[in-house]
């Protein structure tokens, strides 16, 4: 079984463009609520714009050495700046929405659900469903990853020329590790965090039928 870790050093060796490119790509086909898919990826390979995301993300000294640093953002109102009627215009040509009756019901739907709840927690749960993509689509192809949440949301904004209300969610460095690899920390058994039809019943595994 994979056991990935967080690296903790990387290799200047630069990640070919078009394996960046399939990455994000990737990534991209992560799924979203009504398929609004609000993440924003900001790649950062120049070196001096890589210095300067250290000096927002505390200092952590791979976010210098990797040859790529991908700063994962949600946008909360991206959905009311045109993202609906992109996505409703793209899945009309795709043949996925078959009439207008359906796209106005999608719209409807759509819009009174993200009134409803808090924009913050959904634009997170959408990105971070597509960071951990890019992440492990990342793994696949024999890079190594350093995903990372130690860094200051207003400073990384600044530096990057991010609007509000955006959000900067995670950052993840991309490469090539620099050996030695740190040891597999180890993970909770299914005891712990799995649990069955109710919060603190333990889960088993069935007989077959």
């Amino acid at each position: 079984m994979p056991r990935r870790r967080a690296t903790p050093a990387f290799k200047t060796d630069p990640v070919p463009e078009n394996l960046l490119q399939e990455l994000l790509e990737l990534a991209t086909l992560a799924p979203s609520g009504y398929n609004l898919q609000p993440w924003r990826f900001i790649v950062v390979r120049d070196e001096a714009n890589r210095k300067k995301l250290r000096a927002a993300a505390m200092n952590q000294p791979k976010v210098e050495q990797a040859p790529v640093v991908i700063i994962a953002c949600g946008d909360p109102r991206a959905w009311q700046d045109g993202d609906m009627d992109q996505m409703l215009q793209d899945g009309k040509k795709a043949g996925f929405i078959p009439d207008e009756r359906v796209a106005e019901a999608i719209r409807r739907g759509g819009s009174a659900y993200l009134k409803s709840v808090d924009p913050g927690i959904w634009v997170t749960r959408q990105t971070m469903i597509a960071f951990t993509y890019l992440m492990l689509a990342a793994e696949s192809y024999g890079l190594d990853t350093a995903p990372m949440e130690g860094f200051w949301e207003d400073k990384v904004k600044q530096a990057f020329a991010i609007p509000e209300p955006v959000r900067v969610l995670a950052l993840l460095a991309l490469g090539y590790a620099q050996p030695p690899d740190k040891k597999y920390g180890d993970r909770f058994d299914l005891e712990r965090v799995v649990f069955e039809e109710a919060f603190g019943r333990p889960w088993r595994v069935r007989a077959p039928a």
